[in-house]
């Protein structure tokens, strides 16, 4: 019996340990091969004493196109994370799903992967639950264009063009400031000093050198002082600018040779200098430090004498201006169609003279014409008189009665200032209070022509003679009608009268 029992025993303890091996091996087939080892590699780790994970912490997850050789419906076992990932390798729209395991060593940076230039792909991972992955549903970055992809090249091309192009404008900003500030560094206008040649003979003055060039000038003997480019033009060094108009600028300016001869009355010379890329006219006149007549009357008073000298001189001016002279030394009748008290100079001693002919038209009396240019409405809006204003001027006479219209305004604005009884005015340029500051030609025909308006007289001229007479002298020159105005010569003589009368001489 006792025989009987331990094979029995025996035969039970084998049955077992057979069905226990079979159990093993069916769990084994179950197992994939991302790492999980079998049932009897585990009883050999167990028996070496390592430490494994057992199937029921394992995490199972759904997997598609990325399943192992040995999975089981669609199921695979990690110790890490399920993912799921969708992707478009060719970039043609069309999307391709794939789930599966990670294992756990390195799932930081796979759970992280973005698309890339080559490819495009949204990858996200969970380890909450069994089959988590089933609820993931990654979405793919939108599409690029080619316009798109090349936008990062035209951006550095651009950038790069930007770039070529504030290097070349700087290098051209620093080419100019040198060239400018060599320039600067220069005299402008100076005597070349590495010449050796006297340009001014020695032991001649200036004076002499004007009268040379007169007699062996145009042969008649009856032009002006037209001296060549090596003459004065050389001997002039420029100080100051103190004057700019519409066709050229006035300059102060010294005589280098010959200092004292720049002090003549009046007109001295005219000349060229200029280099093969510029050329300057040079008109030299005598330099008046009280400025224009605007200026003087602006910041001056005026008693009777100086008022009397003032309009006599100018009027003296004027004259000779408008009388054609005959002979040698003769000269043509002239007018200056843009006479105001700008354009009229103080001289030092209180005398006037006449500037600025850039407008000045002369008359030919063989032809009975005058070099007038075809616009004819030219000059200061607010000098004009009505015959310019609404251009029914005659051409052969009247240019000459415009300017004693303009002349009368004049006067008035010297009247202003002149002090009588303790009382002036202060300046004020014709029809202030009638035309706005910069009038326009419809602002001066309806006050001139329309209304026939003029400049109103102070109260106080009544109780003066002279400014009395002087008031009825400028209404006969601003008459509307220019054959009823004075002429230059009549106001000459009657300013010539007044003088004496007041026992003024000059």
């Amino acid at each position: 019996d006792t025989l009987s029992l331990s094979l029995s025993l025996s035969l039970s303890l084998s049955l077992s340990l057979s069905l226990a091996r079979s159990l093993a091996k069916m769990l084994d087939t179950l197992l994939l091969k991302n790492g999980w080892k079998g049932g009897s590699d585990r009883r050999a780790e167990e028996s070496s004493g390592t430490v494994t994970v057992s199937a029921q912490n394992m995490l199972r997850c759904h997997c598609y196109h990325h399943c192992p050789e040995d999975s089981v419906n669609n199921t695979c076992l990690t110790d890490g994370y399920c993912f799921t990932m969708v992707e478009d390798e060719e970039e043609v729209g069309v999307a391709v799903l794939t789930a599966g395991c990670l294992g756990l060593a390195g799932f930081e940076f796979q759970c992280r992967d973005t698309w890339n230039a080559r490819s495009r792909r949204a990858l996200e991972c969970c380890s909450d639950q069994d089959y988590c992955n089933r609820d993931l549903h990654p979405t793919l970055p939108p599409l690029m264009t080619s316009d798109y992809v090349d936008s990062s090249n035209q951006y550095m091309a651009l950038f790069i063009s930007i770039t070529v192009c504030i290097i070349i404008l700087g290098l051209i900003l620093i080419f100019c400031y040198f060239r400018y500030k060599r320039q600067e560094s220069r005299p402008r206008y100076s005597i070349d000093l590495e010449q050796e040649e006297t340009y001014i003979p020695p032991g001649e003055s200036l004076k002499d050198l004007m009268e040379h060039s007169r007699s062996i000038g145009s042969g008649s003997g009856s032009g002006l002082p037209l001296l060549v480019q090596r003459t004065i033009a050389k001997q002039i060094q420029m100080v100051k600018q103190i004057g700019k108009g519409r066709y050229g600028e006035v300059w102060m300016g010294n005589c280098v040779a010959v200092k004292t001869e720049c002090l003549n009355e009046g007109f001295i010379a005219a000349d060229i200098k200029g280099t093969g890329s510029w050329t300057q006219l040079y008109l030299i006149t005598d330099y008046h430090e009280n400025g224009s007549l605007y200026d003087y009357l602006k910041s001056n008073t005026l008693d009777v004498k100086s008022l009397l000298k003032l309009a006599y001189s100018s009027i003296s001016g004027l004259c000779h201006l408008h009388t054609e002279i005959y002979g040698t030394q003769g000269k043509p009748a002239i007018a200056h169609r843009d006479l105001k008290s700008k354009n009229i100079l103080v001289k030092k001693n209180g005398f006037c003279c006449i500037a600025d002919l850039g407008l000045a038209v002369k008359f030919n009396s063989d032809t009975n014409e005058v070099d007038i240019p075809p616009n004819l409405r030219v000059g200061t809006k607010r000098y004009m008189p009505p015959e310019v204003l609404e251009e029914t001027l005659n051409k052969t006479q009247s240019f000459i009665m415009a300017d004693m219209y303009s002349f009368g305004l004049i006067v008035w604005e010297m009247a202003r200032r002149c002090i009588s009884g303790g009382i002036v005015e202060e300046y004020q340029l014709p029809y202030y209070d009638l035309v706005p500051t910069d009038p326009s030609y419809e602002d001066m025909r309806e006050v001139v022509c329309i209304k026939k308006q003029r400049p109103s007289f102070a109260n106080r001229w009544t109780s003066d003679e002279c400014l009395l007479q002087m008031g009825k002298l400028m209404s006969e020159c601003w008459a509307h009608n220019p054959t009823c105005r004075l002429t230059a010569l009549r106001v000459k003589k009657s300013l010539a009268k007044m003088l004496e009368t007041q026992d003024i001489k000059l």
